[in-house]
């Protein structure tokens, strides 16, 4: 018995006439002419020296021989379809490395995590805690989720977030230590987490620049100085995608009524030639997903329910100074609008 295969356009021709029943409607499924298909199902039956399809009448005939080559050429038409689609389709399972900027990874990535490993099970995380640019071009890394000003030369680079800035703190402490205005700041250490150029910014924009300032603690990101604040160590400067979650919990408290843009902003990026990559799209999509459809909780009432515990404590002049309209970070759409609100001014 032969092995010799017969060639493929024909059984192509030949699959097609047979399925539709006609010559001509062969010929428009696979955009050929007429005489194409006619010449190809004359070279298969020659190959064959058997006819295949019995002329006359309206629709096509097989013969019995037909018959027989019909199911096996379909058969493997399915096959060459379904490994073609198995190659083509979207991987989402192996191994993705990501670089985060650390605040944003404790406090917002990892609390959301299982959301992105429910869906792709089959995909192995590596979490980075980093804010370095480099890793845009290190081989180890995949996705970059920086906080900059996303001009990163040779990269793709999305826009994912901008934030607005304002100053936290522990409920433990302001009970020891009450805020009740921004010169109150010089009776509490001041925690950085940078090198002091966004406290200055909020500072500005509160009038308190000038306000003689007592310790101080430069931390090297904001997790650090997040962290701190946590643990009573002092006030720190939190941002709306970071802080939020802990404020609407109780466990941090933003005690006045004033926010400022960031300097900058958090943006989605990577290699050029990463960024094709199927495992990386699904979660750059789920990104994107995720900070759109899991906003920000409404802080109004976590805040009300602090004052309310603080009120059986304290006499009323010392409350915290909360409004009941709690702006700066109950609406946590403003991190993500380009252009800032007018911001209220504080008693200074």
């Amino acid at each position: 018995m032969s092995s010799r295969l017969p060639p493929l356009n024909p059984l192509r021709a030949f699959e097609a006439t047979a399925r539709r029943g006609s010559v001509s409607a062969a010929a428009r499924e696979l955009n050929v002419t007429h005489g194409a298909i006619s010449h190809q199902i004359r070279a298969l039956e020659l190959s064959f020296n058997a006819a295949l399809f019995e002329r006359g009448g309206k629709r096509l005939k097989l013969t019995p021989q037909g018959a027989l080559l019909l199911p096996a050429v379909t058969e493997a038409f399915q096959g060459i379809a379904a490994a073609t689609a198995a190659m083509t389709r979207p991987t989402t399972s192996g191994q993705l490395r990501i670089a985060c900027v650390p605040a944003l990874l404790s406090f917002w990535m990892i609390p959301r995590l299982h959301l992105f490993t429910e869906q792709f099970p089959d995909v192995q995380l590596t979490l980075i805690a980093s804010n370095d640019a480099a890793n845009l071009f290190s081989g180890d890394v995949d996705i970059c989720l920086l906080y900059g000003d996303g001009n990163w030369p040779d990269c793709w680079a999305r826009l994912w977030s901008r934030l607005e800035l304002f100053p936290v703190v522990s409920p433990t402490l302001l009970n020891m230590r009450p805020l009740r205005s921004v010169r109150a700041l010089r009776d509490h250490v001041i925690l950085h987490g940078d090198d002091g150029r966004e406290w200055n910014t909020w500072l500005a924009a509160a009038d308190g620049i000038d306000i003689q300032r007592g310790r101080q603690h430069f931390m090297s990101d904001a997790r650090l100085s997040t962290e701190a604040a946590l643990h009573n160590q002092g006030v720190a400067l939190g941002d709306t995608i970071t802080a939020g979650s802990l404020i609407a919990k109780g466990e941090l408290i933003a005690p006045f009524d004033l926010t400022v843009p960031a300097n900058d902003a958090f943006y989605v990026a990577c290699r050029n030639e990463v960024r094709a990559a199927p495992i990386v799209k699904v979660f750059i999509d789920w990104l994107f997903s995720a900070l759109e459809s899991d906003p920000m909780p409404e802080l109004q009432t976590s805040a009300r329910t602090i004052i309310r515990a603080r009120a059986a404590k304290v006499s009323a002049p010392e409350r915290l100074p909360f409004k009941d309209g709690f702006k700066p970070v109950s609406s946590p759409a403003r991190a993500r609008r380009p252009e800032p609100t007018p911001k209220r001014r504080v008693k200074s």
